[in-house]
């Protein structure tokens, strides 16, 4: 895997407008000692420097900094494209046409169901009213739109409805992630998929790309959304050069990809805890020598499949996938290398008559990108396809991961 730097997510600042129930960073107020405009402007030059193709601004809510548009006009300056994620509550339409004066390129708005069930993840009443407002708006200002979604058990009985809109709405693209339990979200978790969910929602999810190719909207396969089943060229075969043959290649941080704290913080992924994988700050050391020196920054590209454990130890594709996606991992088990979010490694645990459930045992301190700790219970798969277990129904536990 090549270790350029494609890609740039930078938080611009921790504020936000929402007050979503699944946050990661647990977004609201700013960080206390965020970049001010030249130390930004700095970063924009730093990575023009060093060749990041894209940058895509985040939050909280970017467009809350107000020198947000001043930032956008720099990246797009310096020749790489500006991508933005937002929520979407505050774009009016006038401010949809300065950004894409200013020189946005894509601007993905997020929806995590339709109507209610998008208001109560996102902790505001009249959200989804607004990010619908605001996919109008931007397409009305000529900004190519797209949008995202947290994949859930509140989100998933609405993903049809939800493929309908963004095609009504002229959406060119969709990326979907599972929710995992870093921050506000490791205290939901009746929210999050067990293992033995992913046995209904890929199929869903390939039946989604199918029919979202047809009215011209790709759906794309966030880090965390994998790996090795029956339907991985369909949700990966669109992402490769080829247009075919798509599967998943590993943890891109420190490979491609890049994340930015707004306070100045660098890590390989804009998801990954700030503890123990900060390879430095901007205020202190160049992007260039964090990029290219620190071990906090190079783990994906050192780590082998030695470094696996529990099933992914014992995974066939291992030295492919390389355990999947380190932030999973990482949050639901305090160290990376295991993945319970696997359609291959759900569906191989059902030939052996087994299934996994995962069990949380503590919660974070409450701090921007925490997680608690949880357990693997492996138990008999009784084939019950239900989003709750019975309580009635006993389950054997066979084994306890703890190591």
């Amino acid at each position: 895997m090549s270790t350029t730097l494609r890609h740039v997510v930078w938080e611009l600042t921790l504020a936000c407008d929402l007050a979503c129930l699944h946050c990661g960073s647990r977004a609201g107020k700013a960080r206390e000692d965020e970049l001010d405009t030249a130390e930004a402007l700095d970063v924009v030059r730093q990575l023009a420097e060093l060749g990041a193709r894209e940058v895509s601004l985040i939050g909280g809510e970017a467009y809350l900094r107000a020198d947000f548009l001043t930032i956008v006009r720099a990246i797009a300056d310096a020749g790489m494209l500006c991508s933005m994620v937002t929520g979407g509550r505050g774009v009016t339409l006038e401010l949809a046409r300065r950004m894409h004066e200013a020189g946005i390129g894509s601007v993905s708005v997020s929806l995590d169901g339709l109507g209610a069930t998008h208001d109560v993840q996102r902790g505001v009443t009249g959200s989804f009213d607004a990010a619908v407002l605001a996919m109008r708006n931007l397409r009305a200002a000529g900004v190519a739109t797209s949008a995202n979604s947290q994949l859930n058990r509140l989100s998933f009985p609405e993903l049809d409805g939800m493929l309908d809109l963004f095609l009504e709405l002229g959406c060119h693209a969709w990326q979907v992630a599972m929710t995992v339990p870093m921050g506000r979200a490791a205290e939901r978790p009746d929210w999050l998929f067990q293992p033995f969910d992913l046995h209904r929602v890929f199929p869903k999810l390939a039946e989604l790309s199918a029919r979202g190719r047809a009215g011209g909207l790709k759906l794309y396969a966030g880090n965390n959304v994998g790996y090795f089943g029956p339907h991985e060229d369909a949700l990966r075969g669109h992402t490769t050069a080829s247009g075919e043959g798509g599967y998943y290649e590993g943890c891109s941080a420190g490979h491609s990809g890049l994340g930015l704290e707004a306070d100045g913080a660098v890590k390989g992924c804009p998801s990954l805890p700030t503890a123990g994988y900060v390879g430095g700050n901007v205020r202190e050391t160049s992007i260039a020598r964090i990029w290219h020196e620190t071990a906090e920054l190079a783990f994906a590209r050192r780590d082998t499949p030695a470094a696996l454990w529990g099933e992914c130890a014992r995974c066939y594709y291992a030295s492919v996938c390389r355990g999947g996606c380190n932030w999973t991992a990482h949050v639901f088990f305090g160290r990376r290398g295991n993945n319970p979010y696997c359609h291959h490694r759900a569906l191989e645990m059902r030939k052996r008559g087994l299934r996994e459930r995962l069990v949380r045992e503590s919660l974070g301190p409450g701090l921007p990108f925490d997680h608690g700790s949880w357990s693997i219970v492996v138990e008999p798969d009784d084939g019950d396809a239900s989003w709750e277990p019975t309580a009635s129904a006993p389950r054997r536990r066979l084994k306890l991961f703890a190591d």
